[in-house]
């Protein structure tokens, strides 16, 4: 019934027009939508990109529903008939890589960094799927398979492809212990995956913050002109940018780890802080809570 009722809705709604925004001569970016992936907006919360080249198509991330990741491909095609050659996943986290099928049967390749091998292989992985097939569907169906990498990277790896230089690079452990980053060097754009979240709460999950936090630094140290999260708009300030999303780490870890060495409870340090300059953010009622539980946790556990 769950099911009829989804497929009744998704009928009901207007199909999504992916819209390619160019931010510099070769780079354009997919954005999400704000919020938290639903049957309504499909499962289309994050952002992706790629990279025109006279030689091919460079793509970072690919959407969170097969479907998404289809009109992906056709966003593309509407800007160049150019063939895709490879797609780097900046993690394993479902609202990025579940559009990778597609992109699998057309022959592309795909790169992403070995630590999320252990992530395809676990429990995590799983449930994470029979979840999305229940609150995803039809958008994710019975036949949706996850989409391993056919190059798994260790480090740093850097290529050259009709006239650009890209830089791939871990930049975790952080949102997830396989992070990655990819630089266009000669028009200074970078792609940071899930670093940065414009203008919503962050996923923290069980990251490592403490990490997170000094990846974030890192990144201002690079002066991109135009830098991109996993989330929201494109960034021509990142320094400005990433401030909310560092803030937040930096405030989650000195309340709930103020709480767990004063051995108070999580519910009533829960309770008793002060929300109020996140709370207006999207994604705020979903996540906040879990955000600061897995913290406390974290934090409790002597990870200072």
């Amino acid at each position: 019934m769950r099911l009829l009722l989804a497929l009744a809705l998704s009928l009901a709604l207007p199909a999504l027009a992916l819209e390619s925004i160019r931010v510099s001569d070769s780079v354009y970016f997919i954005r999400g939508e704000a919020g938290v992936p639903s049957v309504a907006n499909r499962g289309h919360t994050s952002n992706a990109g790629f990279i025109v080249t006279r030689e091919g198509i460079v793509v970072f991330d690919a959407l969170g529903t097969p479907v998404l990741g289809k009109e992906f491909i056709e966003a593309i095609r509407r800007i160049t008939p150019a063939p895709i050659r490879r797609v780097i996943v900046s993690h394993y986290h479902a609202d990025h890589f579940y559009g990778l099928p597609p992109f699998k049967d057309l022959g592309v390749e795909i790169w992403a960094h070995r630590a999320a091998r252990a992530y395809l292989d676990s429990e995590g992985a799983k449930l994470r799927l029979a979840e999305r097939r229940q609150s995803l569907a039809p958008w994710v169906g019975a036949d949706m398979r996850l989409v391993p990498a056919d190059r798994w990277l260790e480090g740093e790896v850097s290529f050259k492809l009709g006239g650009l230089t890209f830089r791939v690079f871990p930049i975790g452990p952080a949102h997830t212990p396989e992070d990655l980053a990819m630089a266009v060097e000669e028009e200074n754009v970078l792609f940071a995956g899930d670093l940065m979240f414009a203008g919503r709460i962050p996923f923290v999950g069980d990251a490592d913050s403490k990490s997170w936090i000094a990846a974030i630094d890192r990144i201002v140290q690079f002066k991109p002109k135009i830098l991109i999260g996993g989330h929201g708009d494109a960034s021509r300030d990142a320094a400005a940018d990433l401030r909310m999303t560092r803030d937040y780490l930096v405030y989650l870890r000195d309340k709930m780890g103020a709480a767990a060495t004063e051995l108070e409870d999580f519910e009533t340090a829960y309770a008793k802080t002060d929300w109020s300059r996140f709370s207006h953010l999207p994604a705020f009622e979903a996540a906040n809570r879990r955000n600061a539980y897995n913290t406390y946790i974290r934090l409790q556990g002597g990870d200072k």
